[in-house]
């Protein structure tokens, strides 16, 4: 190659983008009313470094079959580092670190940058700006309503009407009390699982059952290997995925499907409480979804997922599936992983760039241009 001809390509890679001064000026709006919010609850601001090592954040993301499995990493001086997935890894690292230092529970919200190296899509970046607040060192599931009013009370404040998002909840240990059930027992087999589960809204009924059969391919001729599970799997984990509240009847389906399972009765204990917790709170913007795993691994209990009600339209006009804005959830064991202390917490996260896309289209919040002088 001839040095003096080379030009450089001024594109991007997939996933990434400039950002205009609208979208600056609204993100700086959106995290006025975030701080404000966040006062009004308790929290504390925490900041943690971009990089982290890589064995501290662990390998917690849905893509498995994605180059250093969805992460960004690189060795430094024989130590592998990554660029943080999201802000809780990082955040149970440092409460490990500070174990003995920090009050019960610690309330903690952060704003920062995180890069995941998965496929992008409309709305969906590789790198982008994620909200988080959590409670660290407390089993109290009245956390984890609080947190559900709080994600709301943020939407509001940024623009959206009650009746534009509804927040989905479940628990992780309805799947995982039904994988005990079906004799599920690969770790490689039950994250297949979980991910099919997790694609639902993407894919469709019968694109999950795929995934839970041989495997998929999508339209670009992507092929995903599915869990391979027999017939009589498949058409349980189907059964189940079609309760969508917390109705008396549906109590009985989902006792019956549990056949004794205690792990599956604990996981509807916990949601029967929380609902009452909802009645205190007077919040009633939420509905039960089974089909609510989040993608993470690291959930241990309750979660919980933000959802838009209307459709969002791509840069050609084209009504598109956008997914979650934010979710969460309880994660009682990723502090343990340093120092093999019990250390009980839950979260939520709002991804800012998507929020941002969608209120600018739906002309949510008015941006005024800044005058220099």
């Amino acid at each position: 190659m001839n040095k003096k001809n080379f030009k450089p390509s001024s594109e991007l890679p997939a996933g990434f983008i400039d950002r205009q001064e609208e979208e600056l000026l609204a993100r700086d709006l959106l995290i006025s009313n975030i701080k404000k919010v966040m006062a009004k609850y308790g929290f504390q601001y925490l900041e943690t470094p971009s990089f982290e090592f890589t064995d501290s954040i662990g390998k917690f993301l849905p893509d498995k079959d994605r180059p250093s499995e969805g992460v960004f990493s690189f060795e430094d001086d024989k130590k592998w580092l990554s660029l943080r997935y999201d802000l809780t890894a990082p955040l149970a690292r440092y409460a490990a670190k500070n174990f003995n230092n920090l009050p019960r529970p610690f309330k903690r919200y952060q704003l920062g940058t995180v890069w995941r190296n998965e496929k992008p899509g409309p709305g969906r970046f590789r790198e982008f700006i994620q909200f988080d607040a959590d409670y660290i060192g407390t089993n109290n599931l009245f956390a984890d309503a609080e947190l559900c009013c709080l994600i709301s009370e943020i939407l509001i404040g940024c623009g959206l009407t009650k009746k534009e998002f509804i927040i989905k909840i479940s628990n992780r240990k309805l799947t995982k009390g039904l994988l005990e059930k079906l004799k599920i027992k690969d770790e490689d087999k039950q994250s297949i699982v979980l991910r099919a589960i997790d694609k639902l809204d993407r894919v469709g009924l019968e694109g999950v059952q795929y995934l839970l059969g041989k495997g998929r391919k999508d339209k670009s001729g992507d092929f995903t290997k599915g869990a391979e599970l027999d017939e009589t799997q498949i058409r349980e984990i189907i059964n189940f995925l079609s309760i969508k509240n917390l109705s008396d009847d549906n109590f009985a389906r989902i006792e019956k499907i549990a056949a004794n399972n205690q792990t599956i009765l604990d996981g509807v204990n916990e949601l029967t409480l929380i609902k009452k917790y909802f009645s205190l709170l007077k919040f009633d913007n939420f509905i039960f979804d089974p089909t609510v795993v989040r993608g993470l691994e690291y959930y241990t209990g309750p979660i919980f997922e933000a959802n838009l009600t209307f459709g969002v339209k791509n840069n050609k006009g084209e009504e598109i599936e956008f997914g979650s804005i934010g979710g969460g959830g309880r994660y009682d064991d990723l502090v343990k992983r340093f120092n093999n202390q019990d250390c009980p917490s839950t979260g939520i996260s709002v991804g800012l760039d998507r929020l941002i896309y969608v209120i600018l289209q739906k002309n949510k919040i008015k941006v005024e241009k800044k005058i220099q002088s």
